[in-house]
């Protein structure tokens, strides 16, 4: 047998056409990787593995052939100690990396929910904003925005999204929005990564040239709803995620026909994944989850 070790640096290399990136998933050095593919050169004899180029590595016609071995036997291995991971009560631990916002704002509220219906299931959160096909460690199921196509992924729309104005009942009892123009009288909360949807959504309600009497940024949406609730000013809200403030009243949404389109919240679930049907389950709640329509909110208060 070839060491293990070298045989593990030279499948993620080979996946990623990079030493640099292999390293960084096998939370190595790239020095250390580059050791290992010359320790398994070296074992198995020329020709070699990898070409290296100005910017990452290429197989070699060699290399092709040992990958298109080495890889589904991986596969399997990583399947085989995942069924041995399942607990003695029966549940299988289910690894997930959300965006941090949907994680705060949708699912972690409503983890209690998921383990209700499927208490078989047992969800290892973690959060992250890195491209699907950009993470240093492997997940049964990323959510990210979409939709987007990534090389072994498959992907799947779990919940549709917009972006609309929304505040709290207080704000509106002291300072009502009756109609767009009463923005002018208001505090507008931006995000500072989206520094145009307040201006977006203004030229579609037709009102492109209003000045409001104050602004405020912050870093995150979760930040900007938060502010919201606690009545320092209107957000532009993603309509995912105040679901549940709208529910029970923290906020409102002063013109719920009139909303910006978004991109929605999809899963990434990895071809051949042994969890398949876990993640395929855990979708499908999600997906099924009882939503009611802002707008029908709005329209209730």
């Amino acid at each position: 047998m070839p060491p293990l070790n070298a045989i593990r640096a030279f499948e993620a290399a080979a996946r990623r056409s990079s030493f640099k990136d292999a390293a960084a998933e096998l939370g190595v050095t790239h020095g250390a990787v580059s050791r290992q593919i010359r320790l398994l050169e070296e074992w198995l004899g020329p020709p070699a593995l990898f070409r290296r180029l100005s910017h990452g590595v290429a197989l070699t016609a060699e290399g092709q052939a040992l990958f298109a071995e080495i890889h589904p036997a991986l596969e399997r291995i990583a399947g085989a100690a995942a069924l041995h991971g399942r607990k003695a009560s029966g549940t299988v631990v289910l690894r997930v990396n959300a965006l941090a916002t949907f994680s705060l704002r949708w699912l972690v509220p409503k983890l209690g929910l998921l383990r209700e219906a499927h208490p078989d299931i047992e969800i290892e959160l973690t959060t992250g904003n890195e491209p699907v096909d950009g993470l240093a460690d492997d997940y049964d199921l990323i959510i990210r925005g979409g939709p987007d196509a990534f090389h072994g992924f498959e992907a799947r729309l779990l919940l549709p999204e917009r972006r609309l104005p929304a505040c709290s009942p207080t704000l509106l009892r002291r300072q009502p929005l009756d109609e767009v123009g009463d923005l002018a009288r208001h505090t507008l909360l931006h995000v500072a990564s989206m520094p145009r949807l307040w201006r977006d959504w203004l030229a579609q309600a037709g009102h492109g040239s209003l000045e409001p009497a104050a602004t405020l940024t912050l870093d995150h949406f979760y930040l900007s709803i938060q502010a919201a609730v606690d009545g320092l000013g209107v957000a532009m809200a993603p309509s995912t995620l105040i679901e549940d403030d709208l529910r029970a009243g923290r906020l409102m949404t002063p013109f719920p026909h009139i909303s910006l389109p978004s991109r929605s919240y999809f899963a990434y679930t990895p071809l051949g994944s042994p969890l398949r049907a876990e993640s395929e389950r855990v979708c499908a709640w999600i997906e099924a989850f009882d939503i009611t329509p802002p707008t029908q909110i709005g329209e209730q208060q």
